[in-house]
């Protein structure tokens, strides 16, 4: 293998654009990888944990652009480098001399947009901190999208926020509905009576798409970032977003989304619940969650049952968690297992929503035993994998927009002995990959039939985050899915329920299916 490296001096580009480019270089024949990022200190130690940090890489600033592509020859590598230049000037605004360029700077955009109430920021995050600072100082409610901002950043921002009585959305906040209009990586809900309050992306799109599937729309969404439970935040926009959706006269009940808080924290939380005056729908996901309802506040253990108990409450009727929805699962998992050989009984889990692949281990693990993961740490036979997380990102978009990482590791799968079910996520919705079942389902396929090859079967289970008004449609890509030999389930959880099954043979399928538990 061969690298080149390209390093821009003073060159910023829009994160967007960069990712693009590297995912079309490394389309290019004879390219193995490639990266395009910004020299921030954080950048480099990604270009090197990936094996790209080159010599002239590593005297990168943070305002200068880097491009480093690994190849079969070096003649190649140099050829990807040489092409990015004019690549790069096609895809950003103004490169073509024929549309105005964008402002550079906060101040310049409240001067083309006086009207804005707020500012979507995605910058490194060694700069995220500052521009946030302008906007909140600017009387701009402020979504932070970008991660790697200092704890300490985050909470004297919150502070600051709180005390202009703005919205400090972050950071790493990458979902989120005001007033019925979507912001990030957000599905195409209608509006409606249900507030919510997330510390997390994806799980927010799940409880959204399912409401949306039953009739249910957003009020307001608000995106507090992931750490915002913890200890040192102390929950500062948690408890501020509830008191703004308890006092939202189009705001009926709220629902809460995130993992665990910390115990102080999550004492300040549940007495803010129990007098905000509204119906609650409380959905934090951990072990050992004891599901039921207390005055107004509901707690669920799972995404699905987050929407199912809203469900219920804007009905007037009780709720009860269930384990599966669609007929003859029991059928379906028994057709799975026959077509395994002995010794094929663990679970792989390449999952693109980190909420999404939480949850797929909390579920797994009670029946099947340990399971390893870049989440936790953990070790155990079967695996499950937030492809999002920083190790796969290195110059490469998040995977709801590039599939090359998932695509590499399903192509894999069918080569693994003792594989029985890979579990996957599949989220729609606007800023998501134009056809995310289109571009997996050929690696599918492919997976498949190698473990035919080898006298194996391959069970694929699945389930879609979206709707029928995204821009992919939800029909459509269930149905590229399941042409691609994917049994789809109708929400994370039963999908990861029925990849036990499978994997974990009869008596786990007799624990799932307990007489009562089946709704």
């Amino acid at each position: 293998m061969a690298q080149a490296t390209l390093v821009k001096r003073g060159a910023y580009h829009d994160s967007v654009a960069l990712l693009t480019l590297a995912r079309a270089l490394r389309g290019r024949a004879g390219v193995r990888d490639a990266a395009v990022v910004m020299g921030t200190p954080a950048n480099r130690d990604l270009l090197a944990q990936a094996g790209l940090l080159t010599e002239e890489a590593g005297t990168a600033t943070p305002n200068d652009l880097v491009i480093v592509v690994e190849a079969e020859t070096p003649a190649v590598a140099q050829a990807a480098a040489a092409a990015a230049e004019p690549l790069l000037a096609r895809s950003t605004p103004g490169g073509d001399g024929g549309r105005r360029p964008p402002p550079r700077t906060i101040a310049g955009a409240i001067r083309r947009m006086p009207e804005a109430n707020l500012a979507l920021i995605s910058v490194p995050g060694a700069f995220a901190a500052a521009e946030a600072r302008a906007a909140l100082a600017a009387g701009l409610n402020v979504m932070l999208w970008s991660d790697n901002v200092s704890l300490r950043d985050e909470v004297a921002l919150k502070h600051d926020a709180l005390e202009r009585g703005l919205l400090l959305m972050g950071p790493d906040c990458g979902t989120a509905y005001l007033a019925a209009v979507a912001l990030g990586f957000a599905n195409a809900v209608p509006s409606g009576r249900v507030g919510a309050v997330a510390a997390s992306g994806t799980g927010l799109q799940e409880v959204a798409t399912l409401l949306a599937g039953r009739g249910h729309g957003l009020s307001h969404a608000i995106g507090v970032g992931g750490r915002d439970m913890s200890e040192e935040v102390g929950g500062l926009m948690t408890l501020a977003a509830l008191d703004l959706l308890g006092e939202d006269a189009a705001t009926e009940l709220i629902v809460v989304i995130g993992k665990p808080p910390a115990p102080a924290v999550g004492r300040r939380i549940r007495g803010k619940l129990a007098t905000i005056g509204k119906p609650v729908v409380v959905c934090l996901l951990g072990r050992d969650v004891a599901a039921g309802t207390d005055g107004p506040v509901t707690t669920v253990a799972t995404l699905e049952d987050a929407a199912l108990a809203v469900d219920a409450a804007l009905a007037g009727a009780p709720w009860r968690p269930r384990v599966f929805s669609v007929a003859d699962v029991a059928g379906r998992i028994s057709e799975a297992r026959r077509g395994l050989a002995p010794g094929q009984s663990s679970v792989l889990g390449l999952y693109a929503g980190g909420t999404l692949a939480h949850e797929s281990l909390l579920i797994l693990e009670p029946l099947l035993g340990p399971v390893a993961s870049n989440l936790t740490g953990g070790k155990g036979r079967h695996r499950v994998i937030d492809l999002g997380a920083d190790e796969f990102t290195v110059g490469r978009a998040h995977p709801m927009l590039d599939p090359t990482t998932r695509v590499e590791m399903i192509g894999g799968a069918g080569e693994q002995a003792d594989l029985a079910v890979l579990l996957l996520d599949v989220v729609l919705g606007h800023g998501a990959a134009a056809d995310p079942a289109g571009d997996i389902a050929p690696a599918l396929e492919a997976a498949r039939g190698a473990a035919r090859a080898r006298g194996r079967g391959l069970a694929v289970v699945a389930s879609v985050v979206g709707t029928a008004r995204d821009p992919q449609g939800l029909a459509a890509q269930v149905a590229r899915l399941e042409a691609a030999g994917a049994w789809v389930l109708p929400s994370n959880a039963q999908a990861a329920r029925a990849a036990a099954g499978i994997a974990g043979g009869e008596a786990i399928l007799a624990a799932l299916l307990h007489p009562g538990a089946h709704a």
